[in-house]
């Protein structure tokens, strides 16, 4: 009833104001006469009103009602309140920080950080010495809000006065300059806009806008003054002007003193700085100078590449002052460090083997690992053993930083990793030197990415101003499809006049391009077009764009201009438009990672006088290195991945969409001079949706056994519980241990090795496996190299594992986009007769490829390996020098564990005999018994679709599809009925078989046991003891695989088993172990043969010698002979159960049956 009663009679007890119309009465004129009667009451009664009614009208009153602060009110509030509380302790925060103040005395007497960095200013400092009390100007932080005017700055024209500012960037900054000199407004204004100077190449964010406002005047200050309190002493660094010059402008250099004091107080320091801040040349600078080298420690820095590596130091070396013994390298194959060297590049794998050797790494006092968003696998690996190293060593009170750069923010991995970081470490950010990039995306997304690149490259280079153009694509086919039709299509030479041109001019001046008029230059040649008033839409939706440019009418190319792959058809292009093209030469290069070093140099040549530069790349142009003057950058979104199944191990090469950052990336690559545009064929639909943020990591996209390996050499067994930024999958780890152990690198502990992963189950590494970690290749080829030696095979292994270890050794899936189609067939020609020629004939051309590539390593070796050798038969120069590096390593290798050896790089080597070709088949089966394929026979009622695709294929292991050799191969179309195969891949909807050799089928239960399924001994032949080689052999039969090839029956050792002791101890007694026994058969109670009986356990004696060898384990004549040397009366007793009493004082005397002390065959 509350609610209820609360709104009964509301409109009552509601008071609202009424106002009444009394108009009508006011007119109304009353007798006085009559309202002054004096009878009392009732004197009015005569006065009559009119009974109209009167209007009435009520007048509602607002309730008043107190509106609720919105979010945004209320945060304003807030930070008002803060402030007041701020300011009512601003007194005493002042107050106690004037008792901990320096003297003004003292601050005039300290240098600032450019004056100790800088020859000439510190000269000048030390001349012109302020008095105590002078007034002194203010200092202005060049790199960030350079151009903004502090409040209260008085500037000082002295150059006495001026070279006291805490950083400058250049001479030309220390003059007077009026746009230094601009209001901080019109600085943001400026900024905002995207306009950079060339004094100063960053942008200032708001936040920094305030911070500096608020700055307090800074002295000359001594640097870093917490970082100089725990360690021994800087060290000065006198730089020349040219390279000061340059460092100022580096953004990286005005986060200095917050790096240092960030690495100085944490472990672990994350930077993250886009490409071009400087953090790879600058961050070792700042370590050396803050004294991280002082008392004999190293500065090591990892390089995921090698040349990086030495350019970088060469680099470090030069602004420091120093020589290449203080700043040194190390790679795979050569290095400069020395005794002084102070600062280390290096190679991932470099500093992974020197973990192995010292876990602690003692003599580094700092590690920074660069490049860390590339996430390679030895890159990850680090990051977690150096995540506890650095622990171990803050332990011990000898700490070492680990500092992580990385050009992306994909920090989450390194940061929110418990298992990797307990305490997430602090992450840097640095801003970048880059100049605006206006992105430009398609309307929709085709799905011949490779046409619509064209077409747009065309219109651009018709269209807009002069500047460099880079085109990404997927890989060096599209490359050279790409280049071939931009050449052909601009030729970047001038062509002659052509007789038959027509003599007619156009007669309508608007048809006819700009380029036919032959200006002198290119910018005359091309439309003037303003880039800031340039419309951020793609060309293909500016129709209107193309018909507002003064003398420039484009044809319509969408019909199929470049649909065709024959640009110079007359269907696709007139006479007239292919003339004008003539006339706008394109300098068109091609880029990608297995292009020589002289032809991937020319993309930073300057091009011909008169043509724009067009370089067509992979995704190596994205971070690995900047070409100059790109100014259009054309992003076919696509990249070419080579996916890796865990499970078959089939590696597929698939064109994906690349991921956002790697977008980003690609985009920034033409703002590295002046502004740019990138314009990217695909919409930006599908770059939200369909675009990944990052690439995955490459311990995901890869076998890991040789990973696995080298953890488990340096003794880490539990590889499930290393604190991987991106762990592998369980199936990953499952199949590399796998292959180890089959190839005898582990052993299981305990527990089933199926459940090794899920229960946790440790592995062991064995002595073979430790041998197999200290070479530098996979697995498998360290295990033929294991077995070389036994062999005496050990110089071709060398050079047959470099050369696998190589990819693509020839030229003909590479060959110059340059040649013609028929110079092309020309070369692939002679490459494969040559291969033909090395392949030669009987058991070397069984070998197949790995006989080829080990005769085109030895003829490269004993030509010298010029660059003339390998053109003219079809290899690679950059891989010829790489499997002569690696030959040269492995041997050293070899030479230092087996000092016996005594091998070199021989380039008199001589080919290998038939003898020797067979054993090197052997050799490579043992490395490669995972990877065997056997040929399909094609059965008579198959149907004829069904036949066309088994002939000639393969059946593998691993997967049921139909496989191929590759046609590169020198057993194409040979057919052997077995073989083994070093790689597997799927191309044009096939499976190809890439370096095949030829097997024999009885080799698979000998060289491959572990994957072979054996029936029970066969009676027939029965078992017998082989005295040459001391143990008991068998006949049996068996299948390989899981598809149960039937394989030939071989004879092999007796399994171990109880039947394999009697069939020794009867080669015991009868002599054909030991002749000496033979003079005692005839003394026999019983005939040895009955060891071998069914009913043989019913005799007692048979039972006593058998449990005596099988307690023992003696089934050989070797172990036997061993055991009488530590115990002369072995199997003495037992013996003499078969002898009667009369012998047995004589077989005492003469017992054991051997030589002693020296285990000699008594024969």
């Amino acid at each position: 009833m509350g609610k209820r009663k609360q709104g009964f009679n509301w409109e009552a007890r509601h008071n609202k104001k009424v106002i009444i119309d009394n108009s009508a009465t006011q007119k109304i004129q009353v007798d006085e006469t009559l309202l002054s009667n004096s009878d009392g009451y009732g004197a009015g009664e005569d006065v009559v009103l009119p009974s109209k009614k009167r209007k009435t009208v009520v007048v509602a009153e607002p309730r008043p009602r107190k509106k609720a602060l919105t979010k945004k009110q209320r945060r304003q509030l807030e930070g008002v309140i803060e402030r007041k509380k701020k300011k009512e302790k601003r007194a005493e925060l002042l107050e106690a920080l004037s008792k901990v103040q320096v003297p003004e005395s003292e601050l005039k007497l300290m240098t600032s950080t450019h004056d100790m960095h800088h020859k000439k200013s510190k000269a000048k400092s030390s001349q012109s010495q302020l008095a105590v009390g002078e007034p002194t100007a203010r200092s202005v932080n060049i790199i960030k809000g350079a151009n903004r005017k502090p409040k209260n700055f008085q500037p000082v024209p002295s150059e006495s006065e001026s070279s006291d500012c805490e950083i400058t960037s250049s001479e030309e900054e220390e003059e007077a300059d009026p746009e230094v000199q601009e209001s901080p407004t019109e600085v943001q204004e400026v900024e905002q806009a995207g306009q950079t100077t060339d004094e100063v190449k960053t942008q200032v964010s708001p936040s920094d806008t305030k911070k500096e406002s608020s700055l307090v005047p800074v002295e000359k200050k001594a640097a870093y003054p917490s970082l100089l309190s725990q360690l021994k002493g800087g060290v000065v660094v006198e730089r020349n002007e040219h390279i000061q010059a340059a460092r100022v402008k580096l953004p990286i250099l005005g986060e200095e003193q917050q790096i240092i004091e960030t690495i100085s107080e944490n472990m672990v320091t994350i930077i993250c700085g886009e490409t071009g801040s400087g953090k790879t040349t600058q961050v070792p600078q700042f370590l050396y100078e803050a004294g991280y080298t002082s008392g004999g420690y190293l500065i090591g820095i990892t390089e995921p590449r090698r040349v990086a590596a030495m350019s970088m130091s060469k680099r470090v070396a030069e602004e420091l002052g120093l020589t290449q013994d203080d700043v040194s390298y190390q790679i795979r194959y050569e290095g400069n460090t020395t005794a002084k060297t102070c600062i280390k590049f290096m190679t991932d794998g470099v500093l992974l083997k020197e973990i192995q050797k010292d876990f602690l790494l003692g003599k580094y006092r700092a590690v920074i690992i660069d490049e860390a968003h590339e996430r390679s696998v030895y890159t990850d690996v680090l990051i977690g053993l150096l995540s506890r190293i650095v622990s171990l060593r803050h332990k011990k009170g000898n700490p070492l930083k680990l500092i992580i750069m990385s050009a992306t923010l994909r920090v989450e991995d390194f940061r929110d990793n418990k298992m990797l970081f307990p305490e997430p470490p602090p992450v840097l950010k640095i801003d970048s030197r880059q100049f605006p990039v206006t992105v430009h995306f398609n309307k929709r997304t085709p799905e011949d990415y490779l046409t619509e690149t064209f077409r747009k490259v065309c219109k651009i280079h018709r269209q807009l101003p002069a500047g460099g153009i880079l085109i990404f694509v997927t890989g060096k086919q599209e490359v050279h499809t790409l280049c071939r039709k931009l050449q052909r299509t601009f030729p970047s030479t001038k062509p002659k006049p052509d007789e038959d041109a027509p003599e007619e001019k156009p007669t309508n001046e608007k048809e006819a391009p700009l380029a036919r008029e032959k200006p002198a230059t290119l910018d005359e040649k091309l439309p003037t077009i303003e880039l800031n008033s340039y419309s951020a839409l793609p060309m293909d939706e500016q129709a209107e764009l193309i018909g507002e440019q003064n003398d420039l009418d484009i044809e319509d190319e969408s019909e199929g201009s470049d649909a065709e792959e024959d640009i110079k058809s007359d269907k696709v292009f007139d006479y007239e438009q292919r003339q004008a093209d003539r006339q706008l030469p394109l300098h068109v290069l091609p880029l990608y990672s297995l292009l020589n070093t002289k032809r991937q140099a020319l993309v930073f040549e300057r091009p011909p006088e008169g043509c724009r530069l067009c370089v067509v790349s992979t995704n190596v142009a994205e971070t690995s290195l900047t070409i100059p003057n790109i100014k259009y950058v054309v992003d076919s979104g696509k990249t070419k991945n080579k996916f890796y199944d865990k499970v078959t191990g089939v590696s597929t090469f698939r064109v994906t969409f690349t991921s956002q950052a790697s977008a980003n990336q690609r985009a920034g690559r033409s703002g590295r001079t002046a502004p740019g545009h990138c314009y990217r064929i695909y919409s930006s639909s599908v770059f939200n949706d369909e675009f990944e943020k990052f690439s995955a990591p490459e311990i995901v996209s890869r076998p890991v056994d040789d990973l696995i390996l080298q953890m488990n050499s340096m003794g880490i067994e539990k590889v499930i519980n290393f604190p991987f930024p991106t762990p592998p999958s369980d199936e990953s780890l499952l199949a590399a241990q796998d292959l180890l152990i089959k190839l005898g690198a582990l052993k299981v502990t305990k527990g089933r090795f199926r459940r090794a992963i899920t229960d946790k189950v440790s592995t062991q590494i064995t002595d073979l496996g430790k041998t197999m970690a200290l070479f530098p290749v996979a697995p498998r080829y360290a295990r033929m190299l294991a077995l070389a030696h036994q062999k005496d095979l050990l110089e071709y292994i060398i050079a047959i594992v470099s050369a696998c270890s190589v990819q693509e050794l020839f030229v003909e899936d590479s060959l110059n986009s340059a040649l013609e189609d028929g110079d092309m067939s020309k070369m692939a020609a002679r490459i494969n007769k040559q291969k033909t020629q090395w392949a030669g004939r009987g058991q070397s051309l069984l070998t197949g490829d790995a006989m080829v590539y080990l005769k085109a390593s030895g003829a490269a070796e004993f030509a010298g390996g010029t660059p003339a050798f390998c053109e003219l038969n079809g290899l690679r120069f950059k891989a010829i020098s790489e499997v002569r590096k690696l030959r040269v390593q492995l041997t050293n290798i070899v030479n230092s564990v087996l000092p016996s050896a005594q091998i070199c790089v021989d380039p008199k080597m001589s080919p290998p005999t038939e003898i020797q070709a067979k054993l090197i088949r052997q050799i490579m089966l043992v490395g490669l018994a995972d990877r065997v394929a056997r040929l399909n026979v094609v059965p008579n009622d198959a149907e004829p679709d069904v036949k066309k695709k088994m002939r000639n294929s393969y059946q593998t292991t691993l997967i049921n599809d139909y496989c191929y050799i590759h046609p590169s191969s020198v057993l194409y179309k040979k057919n052997p009925e077995y073989v083994v195969y070093q790689d597997i891949m799927e191309a044009n909807d096939k499976v190809y078989l890439r370096g095949v050799i030829a097997i024999e089928p009885d080799w698979l239960p000998i060289y491959a046991a572990e994957r072979c399924t054996f029936s029970p001994p066969l009676d027939n032949p029965p078992p017998k003891y082989v005295g040459r080689l001391g143990t008991v052999k068998c006949h049996m039969a068996s299948t390989f695989g899981p598809h149960l090839w039937q394989l030939p029956v071989v004879e092999l050792d007796y399994p171990e088993k109880v039947e394999k002791y009697r069939y020794f101890a009867m080669a015991v007694l009868d002599g054909n172990a030991f002749k000496r026994m033979r003079k005692l058969v005839p003394k026999y109670l019983a005939s040895p043969s009955i060891m071998t009986k069914s009913w043989a356990r019913l005799q007692p004696r048979t039972e006593s010698i058998l449990k005596a060898l099988y307690s023992c384990k003696i089934c050989s004549r070797e172990n036997l002979k061993k055991k009488w040397i530590d115990n002369p009366n072995y199997l003495l007793s037992e013996i003499l159960e078969w002898l009667p009493e009369s012998e047995h004082d004589e077989v005492k005397l003469k017992w054991p049956p051997i030589k002693l002390p020296v285990a000699e065959e008594d024969t």
